[in-house]
């Protein structure tokens, strides 16, 4: 028997199979520090294809399944079953095989937005905690190291008390009509049956939205929203622009576009406080720029000797080599390793205040995408989030 913190970590997959660039993004990540070796899947709907897929990741044949269901049965019952399995299915499809999964006391990191309601992912949250197992989301931006650097200023009082957050996720994957030219992924995340009405609220403002409380702290008490179709005939909204009061009334701007003709990525943020202000960009990851009340500008660089631990943990290579998305998506695997083997090994795992995402988490983003809908559906009144008027209070 190995011991203890030694043997890898058991994975499977549901979905991410050919041409699904988030199957492999996950897969990649899985790999890189060695900690997970994928041992199971259903790869998609076609059992052909999921098999040569399988056969080519190294998969075993007898734990190719035919479905979620089967597979769930199978993995539980093993001496040697998965310990973690990973969902990167469209979003219709999430909240059933999730809560499968967790039910047959698998942990499960699943896709965001975690579910099509806040009902189903506060079911899937319930489930997690009581089975005993981890229910993780992967919004990797949170896993940059010069984003945990930004969270940990905030929370050390750097920029003085927050008066302002402005945070974006805007894109122009999308700004043509894509779906209609048989693009595989803007034909679902176009429509309203699979990823709901307001999709880009979902698929791109739930980054966004994740961004802005992980790095702050800060909460949203209410909002006010409006949606919109740049792209002619589209059958879902591909533009929202989000008003937002914080904790304690700080105000907060968030806009989500995949239309946002001649961007690229499109996620940053900035955050103003009354003694400074940082600003962070995914096109520019490994960079965060810190400016005092005269304007004096400090360029901070992953690797520098005098980042916080909670920066340094996560930096791989020295000064002056970038590292980028697939590192970030890596060190959320490496930080959800470390809590699955000491549940494994029945030991402590190690306490941050700045980690993974949880499943709690992907239930902020569902009540966020319902709150956003909902004040659009009434003129961009103010909403106020499931749970949110609770969390003020404590």
């Amino acid at each position: 028997m190995s011991a203890p913190h030694t043997r890898q970590l058991l994975a499977g997959m549901v979905g991410g199979g050919s041409g699904a660039d988030i199957g492999k993004t996950h897969r990649h990540a899985m790999r890189l520090d060695g900690l997970f070796d994928l041992r199971a899947g259903v790869f998609g709907r076609d059992p052909l294809q999921s098999a040569v897929l399988a056969g080519g990741l190294g998969v075993p044949a007898d734990r190719v399944y035919r479905d979620y269901r089967d597979m769930a049965e199978a993995e539980s019952g093993r001496a040697d079953a998965v310990d973690v399995v990973v969902v990167a299915t469209p979003n219709d499809s999430h909240f059933e095989i999730a809560r499968t999964f967790l039910e047959a006391g698998i942990s499960v990191v699943c896709e965001k937005p975690l579910t099509s309601d806040s009902a189903t992912a506060a079911e899937l949250v319930r489930v997690a905690a009581a089975n005993g197992v981890v229910l993780a989301v992967p919004h990797c931006y949170s896993a940059y190291a010069m984003v945990r650097q930004a969270a940990r200023m905030v929370r050390d009082g750097r920029l003085g008390n927050i008066t302002f957050v402005d945070v974006e996720h805007a894109s122009g994957w999308a700004a043509s009509p894509l779906e209609q030219l048989g693009h595989k992924q803007a034909a679902w995340r176009t429509d309203p049956d699979v990823a709901g009405f307001p999709s880009v609220v979902g698929d791109l403002g739930t980054h966004a939205f994740h961004l802005l409380r992980y790095i702050t702290g800060l909460e949203a008490e209410r909002l006010s929203g409006r949606l919109r179709s740049l792209v002619p005939g589209r059958r879902v909204f591909d533009h929202a622009t989000v008003e937002l009061q914080l904790t304690g009334e700080v105000p907060a701007r968030l806009w989500a576009s995949m239309a946002a003709t001649g961007n690229n990525h499109g996620l940053r943020i900035r955050v103003f406080g009354d003694q400074g202000s940082l600003a962070w960009e995914h096109e520019d990851p490994h960079h965060l720029r810190v400016q005092d009340l005269d304007g004096t500008t400090t360029i901070l660089t992953e690797g520098l000797s005098t980042l916080s631990e909670d920066a340094s943990r996560l930096t791989r290579v020295g000064l002056g080599h970038p590292e980028g998305f697939l590192e970030a998506f890596a060190n959320f695997y490496r930080d959800l390793a470390g809590e699955l083997r000491a549940r494994r090994d029945g030991t402590l795992p190690a306490t941050r205040e700045l980690s993974f995402p949880t499943g709690e988490d992907g239930l902020a983003g569902v009540r966020f995408v319902e709150a956003v809908a909902a004040s659009h559906h009434h003129d961009a009144a103010w909403a106020v989030p499931a749970g949110a008027t609770q969390k003020a209070q404590v």
